[in-house]
């Protein structure tokens, strides 16, 4: 059975964020507009629906953990990135705590994602059926050879 590890993440990450506007619990709060991703950012992300595409690849890290919890921090840092300091040397910042936060109490609110206690959070059952259905109709729409790389 294919799996979402078989898919590029880009196209992966594209269709879960169709998929994940049409869970009422995952929107974008009324400040996601102005707000910045990361201290490392200079301007707001230009598209639209940026909520869903990071809260999908957040999904997506989850799933990839294989279980395992995976903390804010943890995300924080594979979220950031390097820092413009003018004349000075750049310096890697991590990303938007906040924004990860919130996107993880909503997919947790979603049931795709469940906390452990003083681990982090780590994707359910449901969540990764999701992605592999996903995944499944990706392959099967595109004719994805698993373990090949393609390009559509």
């Amino acid at each position: 059975m294919p799996t979402a590890r078989d898919v590029r993440a880009d196209i992966l990450i594209e269709r879960l964020k169709e998929e994940l506007k049409k869970y009422e619990p995952i929107k974008p709060p009324e400040w996601a507009i102005y707000t910045k991703t990361g201290a490392h950012k200079e301007r707001p992300p230009l598209q639209d629906d940026w909520w869903y595409i990071r809260a999908a690849s957040i999904l997506r890290t989850l799933y990839l953990r294989g279980g395992k919890p995976v903390g804010v921090e943890r995300l924080r840092a594979k979220y950031g990135g390097r820092k413009d300091r003018g004349a000075k040397p750049e310096r890697f910042v991590k990303g938007s705590g906040h924004v990860i936060r919130l996107i993880l109490q909503q997919l947790e609110s979603a049931g795709l994602v469940e906390k452990i206690e003083r681990k982090g959070r780590k994707i359910t059952p449901e969540g990764s059926s999701l992605l592999d259905r996903i995944a499944a109709n990706l392959i099967r729409e595109l004719e994805i050879i698993p373990g090949k790389v393609n390009v559509p």
